[in-house]
């Protein structure tokens, strides 16, 4: 029989597809985290308390090539990312991930009610690759998996306490002008570190762009990154009827 493979990143929307996955398959499913350095520390306790909250140990998969650390990543590559993606996810989650899967295995993945273009996407590039989407099944947002994390008496992981709309590195590099000039408030020494990756570098790993004016579309360094509005989203989630009944099927 396949294993059901739930990949946890550490946010809510994994953790309920999880608890959903687990309601359904139990003892075939199994639990996969990928390791970043980058990622906050509070990540690691949230990971935890969801360990407790699964009722199933997570394994851990940690790259060693690398050090698990986006940061060895840029600079040994000399890239960063570009519209194809971000080679710290290819290298420290996607492939360590399938080093480790089996043939005939089944993916839980976490994209929400919000995120069906990406399940679809997904489905045509990669046709022969089972895979289960739950959340999007029963109809779940991004704002209902918050929800119900805390509902289950979990405390949402620090990065989206502080307003950030997801628990990934700090200092993501697929992030906007925005999300950046809210990192260099909140996390001085993190944008930093990126900044002195880029200085190395130089303009190959420039991956902010101007949006107006007659610089538009050339590419600056975030050392250059002007001020403006800072982008966070709310801090309190939401949560309606929809959720109530998905959390049915693991009350049970």
């Amino acid at each position: 029989m396949s294993r059901i493979v739930c990949q946890f990143s550490c946010g809510a929307a994994s953790a309920v597809a999880t608890k959903l996955a687990l309601a359904k398959y139990g003892d075939r499913c199994v639990i996969l985290n990928a390791f970043v350095k980058n990622e906050h520390p509070d990540n690691r306790r949230f990971l935890a308390d969801c360990e407790r909250w699964f009722g199933q140990p997570i394994t851990v998969l940690r790259d060693e090539k690398y050090g698990a650390d986006t940061i060895e990543v840029f600079r040994r590559h000399r890239f960063m990312v570009s519209f194809r993606g971000a080679k710290c996810s290819t290298l420290l989650k996607r492939e360590l991930m399938d080093a480790w899967k089996q043939p005939g295995d089944v993916m839980v993945l976490g994209y929400t009610a919000e995120e069906q273009d990406r399940l679809d996407d997904f489905r045509e590039r990669f046709p022969d690759r089972p895979i289960l989407a739950p959340l999007i099944d029963a109809g779940l947002g991004k704002e209902d998996c918050k929800a119900m994390v805390e509902r289950a008496g979990i405390g949402l992981p620090l990065m989206y306490r502080l307003g950030y709309d997801n628990a990934n590195c700090i200092g993501c590099v697929k992030g906007g002008m925005g999300y950046f000039r809210a990192i260099r408030e909140d996390f001085p020494a993190e944008f930093e570190e990126l900044c002195r990756v880029q200085d190395e570098i130089g303009p190959g790993s420039w991956f902010m762009r101007h949006r107006s004016g007659p610089l538009k579309d050339q590419r600056f360094p975030l050392r250059e990154l002007p001020a403006g509005p800072v982008r966070r989203n709310e801090s309190v989630p939401a949560c309606g009827f929809v959720c109530e009944t998905a959390e049915a099927l693991y009350a049970a």
